[in-house]
């Protein structure tokens, strides 16, 4: 079972070399994206998408810290670490290919949890000036047929090393591939 994910992922990552184009049009439209420019050469970044499940199994899934790259496209590396006052920290490694160029990113994110509404982070160490957000989920369902709105919030700062346009378009992307496949994962899970 382990090889098959491997090779499942191995897969993945190589189709998402071209982007989103293994994305069917239908998948694509269930993210709705947005990027707002803000002082200097910081990004916000929103993308939702609404998963047919209950809050609880979308933060479940969301909170698998150390399984979130067995199932996330570009995510390479999701691991608890021990954190110094308690809390969550996770070391998060992603890697794509940009122009036939291997591209990684590391980061160190601290987490806070308000379940099971919001799930933050904020970079304490990492390849960005700055990276900090949220997970929200909101519930629009009934509860014969529950329904969890996911938005995914970044605000965002490349190093001068890394060009903007290029860094947003790529998040743009992977966002939308990262958002459908936590869907994927919690339609699979919940048969």
């Amino acid at each position: 079972m382990a090889q098959d994910r491997e090779t499942l992922k191995s897969s993945v990552s190589k189709s998402l070399a071209a982007g989103t184009q293994h994305l069917s049009a239908q998948e694509r439209n269930l993210v709705h994206l947005s990027s707002k420019k803000l002082e200097g050469r910081q990004r916000q970044i929103t993308a939702t998408i609404q998963i047919p499940r209950s809050l609880e199994s979308v933060w479940q899934i969301l909170t698998d810290y150390d399984g979130l790259a067995t199932f996330i496209p570009n995510l390479t590396k999701s691991k608890r670490l021990p954190h110094p006052a308690g809390g969550i920290r996770l070391e998060q490694s992603g890697a794509q290919c940009f122009l036939n160029i291997q591209f990684c990113a590391r980061v160190v994110l601290d987490m806070y949890e308000r379940f099971p509404h919001e799930l933050g982070f904020k970079m304490v160490e990492g390849d960005f000036k700055l990276f900090q957000g949220a997970w929200r989920l909101t519930h629009l369902g009934t509860e014969e047929h529950p329904v969890t709105k996911l938005s995914y919030e970044l605000l965002v700062q490349p190093p001068l090393a890394m060009p903007m346009a290029l860094i947003e378009s790529h998040l743009r992307s992977n966002l939308s591939e990262n958002l459908t496949a936590i869907r994927q994962r919690a339609v699979a899970f919940a048969r």
